[in-house]
């Protein structure tokens, strides 16, 4: 995690130094969800830590909101490759995919809807789910899930836009009792999906 915010080469951080940042982006995320403007030191209380110690991990809040979006970043790349969409029957992996990106952009929300910043791995990242996604509708074209017809390019923008509203449509954060409902949001994505770019026989009549 540490590369994903820190700048030029580092030393790995120590286990305790390494728990003590994801509990202030943890935080961060939760609090700068209900209050953006909130400020460093109410981020620092609600992480359970001295402000100081919130000072000396991030110079500033810019600082640290661009590596709390570097780390939800980071955790969106996780879902989409655990996945396997390159191997994984397109189906199943277009489902599981679904499930997976809702789980990351419901629990970091406030991260995921910043402008990525200027970061070379943030980018590499983008790039890297971008063209795995590009290549799951190729093969879920292929396979006859996508219509033959169906312009990818357009197809994955409404992809995209469809799990942005799913994950607009919940307020909390998913916690381990709500595996149902991110479950069920990814079926109503998928299904829309399908009904409007699906090939024949994908639904029953």
């Amino acid at each position: 995690m540490d590369r994903m915010y820190q700048r030029g080469p580092r030393r790995p951080l120590r286990a305790d130094a390494e728990r003590t940042v994801q509990a202030i982006l943890t935080a961060a995320e939760r609090v700068l969800s209900a209050q953006p403007a909130a400020t460093m030191e109410q981020i620092a209380e609600a992480a359970g830590v001295a402000r100081t110690t919130v000072h000396r991990r991030f110079a500033t809040r810019e600082a640290l909101v661009e590596a709390l979006t570097a780390w939800a970043t980071q955790q969106f790349h996780q879902a989409v490759e655990s996945a396997r969409p390159d191997s994984t029957p397109p189906l199943v992996a277009l489902y599981q995919v679904t499930a997976n990106a809702l789980r990351v952009k419901i629990s970091w929300g406030f991260a995921m809807s910043r402008t990525a910043p200027e970061n070379p791995e943030v980018a590499r990242i983008h790039a890297d789910v971008l063209g795995r996604c590009d290549r799951l509708f190729r093969r879920a074209r292929d396979a006859g899930v996508l219509r033959a017809d169906a312009d990818l390019d357009w197809t994955r923008r409404v992809y995209y836009a469809l799990i942005h509203e799913a994950a607009q449509s919940r307020t909390e954060p998913v916690g381990p009792d709500d595996a149902d409902d991110v479950d069920e949001l990814a079926t109503r994505v998928v299904d829309t999906l399908l009904r409007g770019m699906g090939g024949p026989g994908t639904f029953a009549p």
